[in-house]
């Protein structure tokens, strides 16, 4: 049974966030505003459902009290047909409630930064790097969310050995970790002259991105180097020094960024990156502390883990994590940004497993 008093409590506190967001006082502090507004947009889909819940419960009771107090009998019939709707309906609304009021990641509402990279396979692994960025490409395009270019390296005949971008947009880390791991593709490569079927992979990393108040970087703990940014081959695409390179001493990670004309934007974004970084090093180690039984295989992030075959031939795209109807699904869609099915299947799976250890 749900916990009505709760749910009052969560309306209570919508009603004071859109109140604090509309003092002039709170609307000029950016910082806060950003944290109420993270705030206000994930209460808003908690207090959606509640509101149809509750709706649902009063509209059943008004039609129990009509059928106990009504004399027409055609009245009470259409009254019994509806309220017999509604308790079928109930225990869904229910139990989409309680996947809402499921304690929140504050990591999801971050924007996120994916980097995706040619694994085994060659030419062919670049060319389906690409894929997979003209893939997310779509998919960020659908819900009107923006993707920035980080940094890239083309592949010798097409495609990324390494792609790193932004994705700015609600949820947008909280919807993209499922991404997390190694993609496999089985296709007849277009290198390949005797038309066998190859498999070839590349990996896929999101974190949340960070920011300033997540990561204090001091200033002494940066190596930059500026260089001439190159394209494919190495050939110079710029006659200034407006490639960045920037090593943090001490962990001895290394960020690159050549995609921007200006050196200062270039700056900017690899420290973007490096941010974000050494943020999910720190969130990780955090986690691991935190609780171990966390780390499952739906939305564990585990980088290593073969999640998803892009089958060509077959015009099948099959997740790994996933079980049923919700297994496979046709390629031609999912490879032109249609992963909502699939994003939605993996965060009902994981809902449902933390549901359950909550008993």
């Amino acid at each position: 049974m749900l916990n009505l008093d709760a749910l009052q409590e969560i309306k209570r506190r919508f009603a004071e966030v859109n109140n604090l967001m509309a003092q002039p006082e709170i609307a000029t502090d950016v910082r806060q505003m950003r944290e109420l507004g993270r705030e206000h947009a994930a209460l808003s889909a908690v207090v959606k459902v509640i509101n149809r819940y509750e709706s649902m419960r009063q509209e059943a009771d008004d039609l129990r009290e009509l059928i106990q107090l009504e004399d027409d009998p055609e009245l009470v019939k259409m009254a019994r047909s509806e309220l017999e709707a509604i308790e079928e309906d109930l225990p869904d609304v229910e139990e989409e409630l309680r996947f809402e009021l499921l304690p929140k990641d504050p990591e999801d509402a971050k924007n996120a930064i994916v980097e995706v990279r040619a694994g085994t396979g060659g030419d062919e692994a670049a060319l389906f790097a690409g894929d997979l960025f003209r893939m997310y490409q779509r998919f960020v395009e659908q819900h009107g969310w923006k993707v920035d270019v980080m940094d890239s390296s083309e592949g010798a005949v097409g495609g990324f050995k390494e792609i790193v971008f932004s994705v700015e947009g609600p949820d947008a880390y909280g919807t993209l970790k499922y991404e997390n791991g190694v993609h496999r593709v089985q296709r007849v490569p277009q290198t390949e002259s005797s038309g066998r079927v190859h498999t070839s992979a590349a990996s896929v990393a999101v974190l949340p991105e960070a920011e300033d108040v997540d990561v204090e970087i001091q200033a002494n703990e940066l190596k930059i180097d500026v260089y001439r940014s190159s394209g494919p081959g190495g050939q110079s695409v710029n006659t200034t020094d407006s490639a960045v390179r920037i090593t943090h001493l001490p962990t001895g990670l290394v960020v690159t960024c050549q995609d921007e004309k200006s050196q200062h934007k270039n700056k900017d974004k690899a420290l973007r990156v490096l941010r974000s970084r050494l943020y999910e090093i720190k969130m990780e180690e955090h986690r691991a502390e935190r609780d171990e039984a966390r780390r499952s295989a739906v939305g564990s992030g585990d980088r290593s883990a073969k999640i998803r075959t892009y089958n060509f031939p077959q015009d099948r795209v099959t997740d790994h994590r996933l079980e049923g109807d919700n297994k496979n699904n046709p390629l031609h869609t999912v490879i032109d940004g249609n992963l909502d099915v699939i994003v939605q299947a993996l965060r009902a799976a994981d809902n449902a497993e933390r549901l359950a250890k909550l008993g």
